[in-house]
């Protein structure tokens, strides 16, 4: 029998899809899905949105004002499915975090302009990665506008939002609010296997330590009881003789 085919609604007046692929190389995509892949960990089971690559409409009945940001978090909204992020069915909650990753078709015009953007439609904390050159720059809002972040002592920055630190003193990298750098899927698959697999070696040499000193307390316990019976035999036998074995001590 055959499947029934799964349909969604088209927006016409609020398309989905400019036609561009979601990265123009491995590099771009990589980084995009290990940020996401990791922010949805850190907050998976709470009310928080990650999503990439997906068109924001921050106002309604204006469809070309419009932008996708390779990555975005949206605090406050939940982690179901979208074809595109409409502020206004959102509770107008813009989202906080925006991560851009440069690509070589990316212009510094277009990525001023992306600047305006979230600057303009509240963004509170974005994130410039490159990722050829191994750097980031950062912007928080203060005063009501997007600054930008000056590292000053080579420590990188904890994203007030996220609680990740972002650092780019000897190459591009984030770290976990417990210290961990960020991963890839396979990467972060294949250490939790390796953590699971120590912990059952770990278990199973516990156990077998714990059988062994089982095994040898009962094993003194057994020749304690063999010694006490040993001596009640012999005590038995003085008494038949007349001997009071207290005597003896």
């Amino acid at each position: 029998m055959p499947s029934t085919p799964f349909t969604v609604k088209i927006d016409d007046e609020y398309p989905e899809s400019d036609g561009k692929p979601m990265a123009d190389n491995t590099l771009q995509l990589d980084w995009m899905l290990k940020i996401i892949g990791e922010l949805r960990d850190q907050f998976v089971k709470q009310n928080v949105f990650v999503a990439g690559n997906l068109f924001w409409y921050p106002v309604k009945g204006q469809p070309s004002i419009v932008t996708a940001p390779d990555v975005f978090v949206a605090f406050g909204r939940p982690q179901t499915y979208r074809g595109s992020y409409k502020q206004w069915i959102e509770d107008d909650i813009a989202p906080q975090v925006v991560f851009e990753i440069l690509s070589p078709s990316n212009s510094q015009e277009e990525m001023d302009d992306k600047v305006d953007f979230y600057d303009q439609h509240g963004v509170e904390e974005y994130y410039f990665i490159d990722p050829f050159e191994e750097y980031f720059i950062g912007y928080t809002r203060r005063k009501g506008r997007l600054t930008i972040l000056h590292d000053r002592n080579g420590v990188g920055f904890v994203s007030p939002r996220l609680g990740i630190r972002l650092v780019s003193k000897e190459g591009f990298q984030i770290f976990t609010p417990d210290g961990r750098e960020f991963q890839a899927r396979d990467e972060r698959v294949q250490e939790l296997l390796d953590e699971f697999q120590r912990s059952q070696t770990d278990l199973a040499t516990e156990r077998e330590r714990s059988e062994l000193e089982f095994k040898r307390a009962e094993a003194a316990t057994k020749r304690a009881e063999a010694e006490r019976l040993e001596k009640e035999r012999y005590a038995a036998k003085l008494r038949e003789l007349g001997v009071d074995p207290a005597s003896l001590r």
